[in-house]
């Protein structure tokens, strides 16, 4: 039986996120997400944020302790791809990536981890993506961005670990979303033969590795990568 926990996850309003909420919830914590448009699914509290705005995280974090108690676990997995090649890539499309994808996480995490020191304890889950170690051909911003989440939940570690504060990495390979489900078949079916287990994961597959991590058994994993990508990405 895992400790009920209070816990956010950024951009959980779809895909990934929702699905990590959703994991939440049925083991009993009590779930918050943040969230530009949309909803969190059921049973969780839906508040309005922007990652890319400081004073907007202060906000929902003002909301989600008065309403559910100091957040003890936060999932930084809101994202944003504007995939082209570098030649092409103007400085915008490379600054606006990091800045939700990277900078976002930080500001998640630093004003998280305030009430996580005060309390002694804190799981702090960066869901990344296989791009970020193995690369992808159009992704120097977002693979840049997700390859960073790791230099930061390793220097978190180094902080925070002697505060019973883990931070971790979820990276995640090609998974069932509507990103997926929009490409075309032969291409699909090209990316599949690329995995050793031949398939798509399904996010609660993902979901189901970002809750173990934050839970009471993964209590001595700190600074660890953990891919969830079928093999895709070995040794990177």
């Amino acid at each position: 039986m895992t400790t009920s926990r209070t816990v956010l996850v950024t951009g959980g309003n779809r895909g990934i996120g929702y699905a990590i909420a959703e994991e939440f919830v049925a083991q009993g914590h009590r779930v918050a997400v943040t969230a530009r448009s949309g909803e969190g699914p059921e049973g969780t509290l839906t508040v309005r944020a922007d990652v890319t705005d400081a004073e907007s995280i202060d906000r929902a974090f003002g909301e989600i302790e008065a309403e559910l108690g100091p957040v003890e676990v936060v999932v930084a997995n809101a994202g944003i791809t504007r995939d082209t090649l570098l030649m092409r890539m103007s400085e915008e499309e490379f600054t606006s990536v990091v800045d939700t994808n990277l900078t976002g996480a930080f500001r998640v995490v630093k004003r998280a981890s305030k009430g996580m020191l005060k309390a002694r304890f804190g799981r702090i889950v960066l869901i990344s993506s296989v791009v970020g170690l193995y690369g992808g051909a159009g992704q120097v911003n977002y693979s840049s961005s997700k390859a960073a989440l790791v230099g930061m939940a390793r220097s978190i570690t180094r902080e925070l670990g002697a505060r019973n504060i883990t931070a971790n990495v979820v990276a995640p390979g090609f998974i069932e979303t509507d990103m997926t489900d929009a490409l075309p078949e032969a291409q699909q079916a090209e990316y599949k033969k690329s995995i050793p287990a031949g398939r798509f994961a399904t996010p609660s597959e993902v979901a189901k590795v970002v809750a173990w991590v934050a839970g009471d058994d993964a209590g001595y994993i700190s600074g660890a990568v953990i891919p969830v990508d079928g093999g895709l990405g070995m040794g990177h």
